[in-house]
């Protein structure tokens, strides 16, 4: 409420939005006994208060949607984020705040992996750079007597403490890579170490997506390094693929051939580079993705805790395709995949050593 209301001092027009008429009520009484003494001028029935600065701030719930369209806004509080359905975002608030650039605080506590979760990995991504993230926990509050976090763990199924409590987003049903946090125990290093074999995996991407790199120790079977990056030119990319594999001394490159892939492979392999292809395709990538989640859940492969390959993976989902049987693995809309997909290319190198030696099998 402090960030809403310094917006609003600053002559901003503010919102303030809640799932619920109720819980929306309990921020408009707040609002109401900070501003009405300071000469706020105030209409209950739209709960919106005018400020002596020029500045406002309106107290609005999500049930009524059509309340949230229309006007532009300087800035939003979103409360409870995640228990209000993803088009008030996405086809209500985040419109109105395009006429202003406005910019918004979406909190909550987590619900499953929902679109608050999906927004929330925007903010864990360093290359975005409108967008940050964090997690505060019940315990991290000091006015709250850890003898009472003590007491709902004792009484509090699991999963609930974890998402009321510790601010933790729990694997749904259509997740597809597990515990990985328990998987991410490999350690940053600055390059190959003696005696080890390094493989890479490429995915390849321009403008919308991300050209991503993964390098994995073959020897000790972790991953080594991650880097994405877009918006370059494919000589820059290609050169950057080339000094990061030299780098780490790389005996084998797997890239996916789709899309603009195929003929960078190529430019790459005259360069010299050890590079060779794969199409990715419905009926292929299932094996492509089961395999490193076996590997995963089996601690067959440690990952670099690396904050966009986390996200990447957490947010991953599958689904049956209603016809031809077989399993979709993809990310939500509006997420990326790409160092999933590089990591999966790298994991195939490794758990398939003749791959080495050329023989790709698609």
């Amino acid at each position: 409420m402090v960030l809403a209301a310094s917006h609003a001092r600053a002559g901003q027009r503010v919102w303030w939005v809640a799932p619920t008429y109720s819980l929306a009520f309990d921020a408009w009484r707040t609002f109401k006994r900070k501003f009405e003494p300071q000469g706020a001028k105030k209409i209950e029935s739209e709960r919106h208060l005018d400020l002596p600065s020029g500045g406002s701030i309106t107290v609005k719930s999500a049930d009524n949607t059509a309340g949230l369209r229309g006007v532009g806004i300087d800035f939003v509080v979103i409360d409870e984020a995640a228990f209000m359905p993803e088009e008030v975002w996405t086809a209500c608030i985040r419109p109105a705040l395009s006429d202003n650039k406005g910019g918004a605080l979406i909190i909550s506590t987590p619900a499953g992996r929902n679109w608050f979760f999906h927004v929330f990995q925007h903010g864990l991504d360093p290359l975005n750079e409108d967008w940050q993230s964090w997690t505060y926990t019940t315990s991290s509050n000091p006015r709250i007597d850890p003898q009472e976090i003590a007491d709902a763990l004792a009484i509090t199924p699991k999963r609930q403490f974890q998402e009321e409590y510790q601010a933790r987003f729990i694997e749904g049903s259509g997740t597809v890579f597990r515990d990985i946090k328990e998987a991410a125990t490999a350690a940053y290093r600055g390059g190959p170490q003696p005696g080890h074999t390094y493989v890479m995996g490429v995915d390849f991407g321009r403008y919308q997506d991300f050209t991503a790199l993964v390098v994995i120790d073959s020897t000790e079977r972790s991953v080594a390094c991650v880097d994405r990056f877009n918006e370059e030119n494919w000589g820059t990319q290609r050169a950057r693929i080339a000094a990061l594999a030299k780098r780490w001394n790389v005996t084998s490159v797997l890239a996916e051939a789709n899309a603009m892939g195929e003929p960078n492979i190529e430019a790459l392999w005259n360069q010299g580079l050890p590079i060779q292809s794969f199409t990715t395709t419905p009926h292929n990538k299932p094996n492509l993705i089961e395999m490193l989640v076996a590997a995963i859940e089996n601690r067959e492969l440690r990952l670099l805790p690396d904050p966009v390959l986390m996200a990447e993976l957490e947010a991953y989902t599958q689904h049956e395709r209603k016809s031809g049987g077989y399993t979709i693995y993809e990310a939500p809309n509006g997420v990326h995949d790409d160092t999933v997909i590089a990591l999966a290319l790298a994991w195939r190198l490794t758990a398939t050593p003749r791959l080495t030696l050329g023989i790709v099998e698609i």
